[in-house]
Protein backbone atom coordinates (compact mmCIF):
# COMPACT_ATOMS: atom_id res chain seq x y z
CA UNK A 1 0.00 0.00 0.00
CA UNK A 2 1.27 3.50 -0.84
CA UNK A 3 1.82 5.92 2.03
CA UNK A 4 -0.19 8.38 -0.08
CA UNK A 5 -3.24 6.67 1.43
CA UNK A 6 -2.14 7.96 4.86
CA UNK A 7 -2.82 11.53 3.72
CA UNK A 8 -5.87 13.38 4.94
CA UNK A 9 -8.94 12.23 2.91
CA UNK A 10 -9.69 15.79 1.78
CA UNK A 11 -6.12 16.15 0.50
CA UNK A 12 -6.37 12.88 -1.41
CA UNK A 13 -9.50 14.29 -3.09
CA UNK A 14 -8.00 17.75 -3.68
CA UNK A 15 -7.67 18.98 -7.25
CA UNK A 16 -4.51 20.95 -8.03
CA UNK A 17 -4.96 24.60 -8.98
CA UNK A 18 -5.33 25.10 -12.72
CA UNK A 19 -3.29 28.12 -13.75
CA UNK A 20 -3.60 30.06 -16.99
CA UNK A 21 -1.87 28.32 -19.86
CA UNK A 22 1.73 29.41 -20.50
CA UNK A 23 3.06 29.00 -24.05
CA UNK A 24 6.25 30.63 -25.37
CA UNK A 25 6.05 32.98 -28.36
CA UNK A 26 2.38 33.74 -27.88
CA UNK A 27 0.40 36.86 -26.98
CA UNK A 28 -0.63 36.17 -23.40
CA UNK A 29 -3.93 37.82 -22.57
CA UNK A 30 -5.20 35.02 -20.34
CA UNK A 31 -3.63 35.72 -16.93
CA UNK A 32 -4.33 39.42 -16.18
CA UNK A 33 -0.61 40.16 -16.38
CA UNK A 34 0.73 43.64 -17.05
CA UNK A 35 2.25 44.44 -20.46
CA UNK A 36 4.73 46.78 -18.77
CA UNK A 37 8.33 45.58 -18.42
CA UNK A 38 10.15 47.33 -15.60
CA UNK A 39 13.44 49.14 -16.19
CA UNK A 40 14.94 47.11 -13.31
CA UNK A 41 13.96 43.80 -14.94
CA UNK A 42 17.25 42.18 -15.93
CA UNK A 43 16.19 38.54 -15.76
CA UNK A 44 15.99 35.94 -18.52
CA UNK A 45 12.26 35.62 -17.92
CA UNK A 46 10.36 38.93 -17.73
CA UNK A 47 9.02 39.84 -14.30
CA UNK A 48 5.73 41.13 -15.68
CA UNK A 49 4.84 37.49 -16.35
CA UNK A 50 4.00 34.90 -13.74
CA UNK A 51 6.68 32.25 -13.26
CA UNK A 52 5.90 28.62 -14.04
CA UNK A 53 3.45 27.05 -11.62
CA UNK A 54 6.18 24.47 -11.01
CA UNK A 55 9.65 25.35 -12.41
CA UNK A 56 10.38 22.43 -14.72
CA UNK A 57 13.99 23.22 -15.64
CA UNK A 58 14.87 23.74 -11.98
CA UNK A 59 13.03 20.57 -10.98
CA UNK A 60 15.11 18.55 -13.45
CA UNK A 61 18.34 20.23 -12.34
CA UNK A 62 17.65 19.46 -8.68
CA UNK A 63 16.69 15.89 -9.52
CA UNK A 64 20.06 15.49 -11.22
CA UNK A 65 21.79 17.07 -8.23
CA UNK A 66 20.06 14.76 -5.73
CA UNK A 67 20.12 11.59 -7.86
CA UNK A 68 16.40 11.00 -8.22
CA UNK A 69 13.88 11.21 -11.04
CA UNK A 70 12.02 14.51 -11.60
CA UNK A 71 8.65 12.98 -10.71
CA UNK A 72 10.09 12.07 -7.29
CA UNK A 73 10.89 15.70 -6.42
CA UNK A 74 8.98 18.85 -5.54
CA UNK A 75 10.87 22.15 -5.41
CA UNK A 76 10.05 24.01 -2.20
CA UNK A 77 10.87 27.31 -0.52
CA UNK A 78 13.60 25.83 1.60
CA UNK A 79 13.12 22.54 3.41
CA UNK A 80 11.00 24.39 5.99
CA UNK A 81 8.15 24.70 3.49
CA UNK A 82 8.48 20.98 2.78
CA UNK A 83 7.97 20.24 6.49
CA UNK A 84 4.86 22.45 6.52
CA UNK A 85 3.46 20.76 3.40
CA UNK A 86 4.03 17.30 4.84
CA UNK A 87 2.32 18.05 8.13
CA UNK A 88 -0.65 19.74 6.45
CA UNK A 89 -0.98 16.90 3.96
CA UNK A 90 -0.76 13.96 6.36
CA UNK A 91 -2.05 15.15 9.73
CA UNK A 92 -5.66 15.70 10.83
CA UNK A 93 -5.97 18.19 13.67
CA UNK A 94 -6.48 16.50 17.03
CA UNK A 95 -6.18 12.99 15.56
CA UNK A 96 -2.82 12.30 13.94
CA UNK A 97 0.63 12.58 15.45
CA UNK A 98 4.16 13.60 14.51
CA UNK A 99 7.10 11.80 16.15
CA UNK A 100 10.69 13.01 16.22
CA UNK A 101 13.66 13.10 18.59
CA UNK A 102 14.81 15.71 21.06
CA UNK A 103 16.76 17.91 20.85
CA UNK A 104 16.17 18.46 17.16
CA UNK A 105 15.03 21.05 14.61
CA UNK A 106 12.27 23.08 16.25
CA UNK A 107 10.25 23.57 13.05
CA UNK A 108 8.88 20.01 13.28
CA UNK A 109 7.10 20.99 16.49
CA UNK A 110 6.17 24.42 15.11
CA UNK A 111 4.31 23.11 12.07
CA UNK A 112 2.71 20.26 14.03
CA UNK A 113 1.29 22.78 16.50
CA UNK A 114 0.00 25.02 13.71
CA UNK A 115 -1.80 22.04 12.19
CA UNK A 116 -3.13 20.86 15.55
CA UNK A 117 -1.34 17.52 15.26
CA UNK A 118 -0.11 15.73 18.35
CA UNK A 119 3.63 16.15 18.74
CA UNK A 120 5.82 13.56 20.47
CA UNK A 121 9.57 13.94 20.98
CA UNK A 122 11.75 11.00 22.01
CA UNK A 123 14.63 12.24 24.17
CA UNK A 124 18.24 11.50 23.32
CA UNK A 125 20.97 11.62 25.94
CA UNK A 126 24.00 13.89 26.02
CA UNK A 127 25.93 11.13 27.79
CA UNK A 128 25.40 8.93 24.71
CA UNK A 129 26.38 11.65 22.22
CA UNK A 130 22.67 12.18 21.46
CA UNK A 131 22.47 8.86 19.59
CA UNK A 132 18.94 8.06 18.45
CA UNK A 133 17.41 4.97 20.05
CA UNK A 134 15.27 3.58 17.24
CA UNK A 135 13.64 1.06 19.58
CA UNK A 136 12.46 3.97 21.73
CA UNK A 137 11.14 5.78 18.64
CA UNK A 138 9.29 2.65 17.55
CA UNK A 139 7.83 2.16 21.03
CA UNK A 140 6.43 5.69 20.87
CA UNK A 141 4.63 5.15 17.56
CA UNK A 142 1.02 3.97 17.36
CA UNK A 143 -1.77 3.89 14.81
CA UNK A 144 -2.02 7.71 14.85
CA UNK A 145 1.64 8.22 13.86
CA UNK A 146 1.59 9.65 10.35
CA UNK A 147 5.04 11.28 10.18
CA UNK A 148 8.38 10.44 11.78
CA UNK A 149 11.01 13.16 11.32
CA UNK A 150 14.66 12.15 11.58
CA UNK A 151 17.15 14.99 11.18
CA UNK A 152 20.44 13.42 10.09
CA UNK A 153 22.89 14.98 10.68
CA UNK A 154 20.81 16.35 13.49
CA UNK A 155 20.44 20.02 14.35
CA UNK A 156 21.66 21.06 16.92
CA UNK A 157 23.70 18.00 17.96
CA UNK A 158 25.46 17.10 14.68
CA UNK A 159 24.58 13.41 15.13
CA UNK A 160 24.08 11.12 12.11
CA UNK A 161 21.73 8.14 12.29
CA UNK A 162 23.47 4.93 11.12
CA UNK A 163 22.01 3.50 7.91
CA UNK A 164 21.08 0.15 9.47
CA UNK A 165 19.10 1.89 12.20
CA UNK A 166 17.18 3.94 9.64
CA UNK A 167 16.37 0.81 7.66
CA UNK A 168 15.14 -0.84 10.84
CA UNK A 169 12.73 2.07 11.36
CA UNK A 170 11.57 1.97 7.73
CA UNK A 171 10.99 -1.78 7.83
CA UNK A 172 9.15 -1.79 11.15
CA UNK A 173 6.81 1.10 10.32
CA UNK A 174 6.16 -0.07 6.75
CA UNK A 175 3.01 1.51 5.34
CA UNK A 176 1.87 2.74 8.76
CA UNK A 177 4.01 5.95 8.77
CA UNK A 178 5.99 8.15 6.44
CA UNK A 179 9.60 8.38 7.61
CA UNK A 180 11.05 11.80 6.71
CA UNK A 181 14.84 12.12 6.75
CA UNK A 182 15.97 15.75 6.86
CA UNK A 183 19.37 15.89 5.17
CA UNK A 184 20.00 19.63 5.36
CA UNK A 185 23.60 19.00 6.46
CA UNK A 186 24.43 15.74 4.72
CA UNK A 187 27.11 17.29 2.49
CA UNK A 188 29.23 17.88 5.60
CA UNK A 189 29.05 14.22 6.67
CA UNK A 190 31.10 11.31 5.40
CA UNK A 191 28.00 9.34 4.44
CA UNK A 192 25.93 9.11 1.24
CA UNK A 193 22.40 10.47 0.98
CA UNK A 194 19.62 8.04 1.85
CA UNK A 195 17.91 9.04 -1.41
CA UNK A 196 19.42 5.84 -2.81
CA UNK A 197 16.99 3.90 -0.59
CA UNK A 198 13.85 5.37 -2.17
CA UNK A 199 13.17 2.47 -4.52
CA UNK A 200 13.57 -0.03 -1.69
CA UNK A 201 11.43 1.76 0.90
CA UNK A 202 8.19 3.35 -0.37
CA UNK A 203 7.59 4.95 3.06
CA UNK A 204 10.77 7.07 2.83
CA UNK A 205 10.78 10.80 2.15
CA UNK A 206 13.93 12.94 2.04
CA UNK A 207 14.37 16.68 2.55
CA UNK A 208 17.23 18.54 0.90
CA UNK A 209 18.20 22.20 0.85
CA UNK A 210 20.54 24.59 -0.93
CA UNK A 211 20.90 26.78 2.17
CA UNK A 212 23.94 25.10 3.70
CA UNK A 213 26.41 23.44 1.32
CA UNK A 214 25.62 25.75 -1.60
CA UNK A 215 25.41 28.87 0.55
CA UNK A 216 21.99 29.90 -0.78
CA UNK A 217 20.01 30.41 2.44
CA UNK A 218 18.69 33.74 1.14
CA UNK A 219 17.27 32.14 -2.00
CA UNK A 220 14.96 29.86 0.04
CA UNK A 221 15.13 26.81 -2.18
CA UNK A 222 14.98 23.16 -1.24
CA UNK A 223 13.21 19.97 -2.16
CA UNK A 224 11.18 17.09 -0.84
CA UNK A 225 11.91 13.75 -2.51
CA UNK A 226 9.75 10.66 -2.37
CA UNK A 227 7.21 8.45 -4.15
CA UNK A 228 5.57 10.22 -7.13
CA UNK A 229 2.09 9.71 -5.69
CA UNK A 230 3.09 11.61 -2.54
CA UNK A 231 4.85 14.33 -4.54
CA UNK A 232 1.63 14.87 -6.50
CA UNK A 233 -0.32 15.36 -3.28
CA UNK A 234 2.22 17.82 -1.90
CA UNK A 235 2.21 19.73 -5.20
CA UNK A 236 -1.57 20.09 -5.00
CA UNK A 237 -1.23 21.61 -1.52
CA UNK A 238 1.66 23.93 -2.37
CA UNK A 239 0.73 27.43 -3.54
CA UNK A 240 0.95 28.04 -7.30
CA UNK A 241 3.91 30.09 -8.52
CA UNK A 242 5.69 29.26 -5.26
CA UNK A 243 9.19 30.01 -6.58
CA UNK A 244 9.78 33.59 -7.74
CA UNK A 245 11.52 34.19 -11.08
CA UNK A 246 14.68 35.75 -9.54
CA UNK A 247 15.06 32.77 -7.23
CA UNK A 248 14.55 30.24 -10.02
CA UNK A 249 17.15 31.84 -12.26
CA UNK A 250 19.61 32.35 -9.42
CA UNK A 251 19.40 28.69 -8.42
CA UNK A 252 19.60 27.48 -12.02
CA UNK A 253 22.90 29.33 -12.29
CA UNK A 254 24.12 27.93 -8.97
CA UNK A 255 23.53 24.38 -10.21
CA UNK A 256 25.93 24.70 -13.14
CA UNK A 257 28.89 22.32 -12.96
CA UNK A 258 31.50 25.01 -12.30
CA UNK A 259 29.47 26.48 -9.45
CA UNK A 260 28.88 23.07 -7.91
CA UNK A 261 32.63 22.42 -8.04
CA UNK A 262 33.23 25.68 -6.16
CA UNK A 263 30.63 24.70 -3.58
CA UNK A 264 32.25 21.30 -3.10
CA UNK A 265 35.61 22.94 -2.39
CA UNK A 266 33.93 25.35 0.03
CA UNK A 267 32.40 22.42 1.92
CA UNK A 268 35.84 20.81 2.21
CA UNK A 269 37.24 24.04 3.68
CA UNK A 270 34.38 24.26 6.18
CA UNK A 271 35.03 20.69 7.30
CA UNK A 272 38.72 21.50 7.85
CA UNK A 273 37.76 24.65 9.76
CA UNK A 274 35.34 22.62 11.86
CA UNK A 275 38.18 20.33 12.87
CA UNK A 276 40.44 23.29 13.67
CA UNK A 277 37.81 25.10 15.72
CA UNK A 278 36.88 22.01 17.70
CA UNK A 279 40.55 21.29 18.42
CA UNK A 280 41.35 24.83 19.55
CA UNK A 281 38.16 25.35 21.55
CA UNK A 282 38.73 22.08 23.40
CA UNK A 283 41.84 23.65 24.96
CA UNK A 284 39.86 26.31 26.87
CA UNK A 285 39.47 25.47 30.53
CA UNK A 286 35.82 26.56 30.68
CA UNK A 287 34.75 24.14 27.91
CA UNK A 288 33.49 20.93 29.50
CA UNK A 289 32.63 18.95 26.39
CA UNK A 290 32.53 19.13 22.60
CA UNK A 291 30.29 16.63 20.88
CA UNK A 292 31.29 15.04 17.54
CA UNK A 293 29.62 16.65 14.54
CA UNK A 294 28.85 15.75 10.93
CA UNK A 295 27.47 19.22 10.13
CA UNK A 296 28.70 22.78 9.56
CA UNK A 297 28.32 23.42 13.29
CA UNK A 298 29.09 21.71 16.57
CA UNK A 299 27.72 21.74 20.11
CA UNK A 300 29.75 22.54 23.20
CA UNK A 301 29.02 22.49 26.91
CA UNK A 302 30.45 25.20 29.17
CA UNK A 303 30.18 26.01 32.85
CA UNK A 304 28.32 29.29 32.33
CA UNK A 305 26.67 29.72 28.93
CA UNK A 306 25.40 33.23 29.69
CA UNK A 307 28.95 34.43 30.44
CA UNK A 308 30.33 32.97 27.22
CA UNK A 309 27.49 34.38 25.11
CA UNK A 310 27.88 37.82 26.66
CA UNK A 311 31.63 37.94 26.07
CA UNK A 312 31.20 36.81 22.47
CA UNK A 313 28.57 39.48 21.88
CA UNK A 314 30.99 42.07 23.23
CA UNK A 315 33.36 40.90 20.48
CA UNK A 316 30.50 41.11 17.94
CA UNK A 317 30.18 37.35 17.59
CA UNK A 318 26.76 35.71 17.82
CA UNK A 319 26.33 32.09 18.93
CA UNK A 320 23.17 30.02 19.48
CA UNK A 321 21.81 29.07 22.89
CA UNK A 322 18.73 26.83 23.25
CA UNK A 323 18.17 26.47 26.99
CA UNK A 324 16.06 23.66 28.45
CA UNK A 325 17.93 20.36 28.45
CA UNK A 326 20.80 22.19 26.70
CA UNK A 327 20.99 24.93 29.35
CA UNK A 328 24.78 25.25 29.35
CA UNK A 329 25.27 24.18 25.76
CA UNK A 330 26.08 26.46 22.83
CA UNK A 331 25.88 25.71 19.13
CA UNK A 332 28.71 27.19 17.08
CA UNK A 333 28.42 27.57 13.31
CA UNK A 334 31.67 27.20 11.39
CA UNK A 335 32.29 30.47 9.56
CA UNK A 336 35.12 31.82 7.46
CA UNK A 337 38.71 31.70 8.73
CA UNK A 338 38.45 35.34 9.80
CA UNK A 339 35.07 34.77 11.49
CA UNK A 340 36.41 31.77 13.36
CA UNK A 341 39.54 33.65 14.46
CA UNK A 342 37.37 36.43 15.84
CA UNK A 343 35.44 33.83 17.84
CA UNK A 344 38.67 32.34 19.17
CA UNK A 345 39.85 35.80 20.25
CA UNK A 346 36.59 36.30 22.16
CA UNK A 347 36.95 32.93 23.86
CA UNK A 348 40.62 33.56 24.59
CA UNK A 349 39.58 36.58 26.67
CA UNK A 350 37.67 34.18 28.93
CA UNK A 351 40.60 31.87 29.57
CA UNK A 352 40.95 31.33 33.30
CA UNK A 353 37.81 33.35 34.04
CA UNK A 354 36.38 31.86 37.25
CA UNK A 355 32.66 32.54 36.55
CA UNK A 356 32.89 30.06 33.66
CA UNK A 357 34.42 27.27 35.70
Amino acid sequence: MSIATLARPEIQALQAYEAAEQVDDTVRLNANESPIVSAVDHFRRPLNRYPEVRPQKLQHALAARFYCSPDQLLVTRGSSEAIDLLVRTFCRAGEDSVVTTSPSFSMYRHYAEIQGANFIAVATQASENFAIDIDAVLATCDESTRLIFICSPNNPTGTTLPRDELEKLLQRRGDKSAVVVDEAYVEFADVPSVVELLDEYPNLLVLRTLSKALGFAGARCGAVIGPPAVIQLLSAVQAPYALATPVVECVEDALQDEQLALAERAVARIIEERKRLMREISAFDFVKKIWPSDANFFLIEVGDAAKVLQRCQEHRVLLRHFGGDLANCIRITVGSVDDNNQLLEALESLRGSKPCL
